[in-house]
């Protein structure tokens, strides 16, 4: 039988010059820099991709966490964790839903997003942070829709270059490989593996299509996403067992019902990852004595189809969030209910917040649409919602 994986992996070998700008640190302008646990983080930069075609600028700290602009001199007790709309890719500082809030709330809000991270990655940068100087005790875990999935990549580029889905500007040459989960078998559970490439010289083995296969060949997600392609796999056994473990009714073996039995599998694979992420997050936020909040983000698609009707895609995170009284924010419902109050398409309102990503209005939209679980998730209250209708000495002093 034809086995189209190595096709596959051969469309996503690595540009030789490409690595290179990667880990050279003072190469400019580049997005991302390599880390040997996470993959990658991000160093400042300046854009053509925001609203109106704009230039967009990002700025980090020593600390890694995004410049703050509000109250940036003031104690910080909330740490925000996720991918690109925690970051808040294609705007500027100012324009973060961070900052919107808390120039609302009164205090600051330390924003440690890296586009194109999945949950289990969020979560690997929080364990970072926070054992270190930086550490807050309210955990805000922002969690994007496609996270689920980047969660199960041993490598999201890997993944998605030949997919055609990945960005493919030398300026933004990232997500190579990380720490990542996986379901194991052999075990019967899940389990935390490690990055594949923990040495820039291992990262440049993959410029090399002949290791790029050796390491990728056996991988289920990539073979997965070949049998999501229309590609024929030689080794499906694997992959069955996993479908009956998430107690799934597919055939991979049937070409006719291979490819979207293949997207079931993978989009229900995620999903249970992210269950099992979030296991370790409550167990570590525990042990720590911190407090989680986790908030739910949504391209523009998926808030389209929720608008129209169509059932969403992570009912059971949804349930999984409320069987274990988990504190969130779902913000495809605040759209859902945001768009009645409005007489225009559809596209109208997906282009009134959304270039790509959130556009400023969009991330002023999502800073008010979870503002309300903060406020009273916080304790001691916010200056700006200090109970008693009385604003203190001490407090006009703080601000000073």
């Amino acid at each position: 039988m034809k086995d189209n994986v190595r096709d596959f992996l051969a469309q996503a070998v690595f540009d030789p010059q490409e690595v290179e700008h990667y880990l050279d640190p003072d190469y400019a302008p580049m997005w991302a820099r390599y880390d040997p646990e996470l993959g990658y983080v991000l160093r400042d930069i300046m854009m053509k991709d925001g609203l109106d075609d704009c230039y967009t600028l990002a700025h980090y700290e020593s600390g890694g966490q995004r410049r703050m602009l509000q109250f940036a001199d003031q104690v910080c007790r909330m740490n925000t964790y996720g991918d690109s709309f925690t970051q808040c890719h294609q705007v500027s500082d100012g324009e973060t839903w961070q900052e919107y809030l808390s120039a609302h709330l009164g205090e600051p809000i330390r924003n440690f997003g890296i586009g194109g991270y999945g949950v289990y990655q969020a979560y690997r940068r929080a364990r970072r942070i926070e054992s270190g100087t930086l550490g807050s005790e309210y955990i805000i875990l922002n969690i994007f829709y496609d996270g689920h999935v980047r969660s199960i990549d041993s490598s999201r580029r890997v993944r998605t270059f030949p997919m055609g889905t990945h960005v493919k500007d030398e300026i933004m040459f990232h997500a190579t490989p990380w720490a990542h989960v996986r379901y194991n078998l052999e075990a019967g559970q899940w389990t935390e593996c490690p990055i594949l490439c923990p040495t820039p010289a291992s990262l440049r083995v993959l410029c090399d299509p002949i290791q790029m296969y050796e390491t990728f060949k056996n991988d289920q997600v990539i073979r997965l996403c070949v049998l999501m392609q229309g590609g024929r796999v030689r080794e499906l056994g694997d992959l069955q067992v996993l479908a009956e473990v998430l107690e799934l009714d597919v055939d991979l073996a049937n070409v006719d019902h291979a490819q979207n039995d293949a997207t079931i599998l993978h989009m229900a694979y995620a999903l249970r990852s992210t269950e099992y992420v979030l296991d370790l997050v409550q167990e570590w936020i525990a042990a720590e004595g911190k407090k989680l909040l986790v908030l739910l983000s949504y391209g523009y698609a998926k808030v389209r189809a929720a608008v129209t009707g169509k059932p969403r895609f992570d009912q059971s995170l949804i349930d999984y969030l409320d069987h274990n009284k988990i504190l969130y924010v779902d913000s495809m419902q605040s759209h859902v209910d945001d768009y009645q109050s409005f007489c225009i398409t559809l596209q109208q309102y997906i282009d009134r917040f959304y270039v790509g990503h959130y556009n400023p209005m969009g991330n002023h939209f999502f800073a008010f649409a979870v503002k309300n679980a903060i406020v009273n998730w916080l304790t001691p209250k916010l200056i700006a919602y200090k109970p008693g209708g009385r604003v203190m000495a001490e407090d006009i002093a703080r601000l000073a």
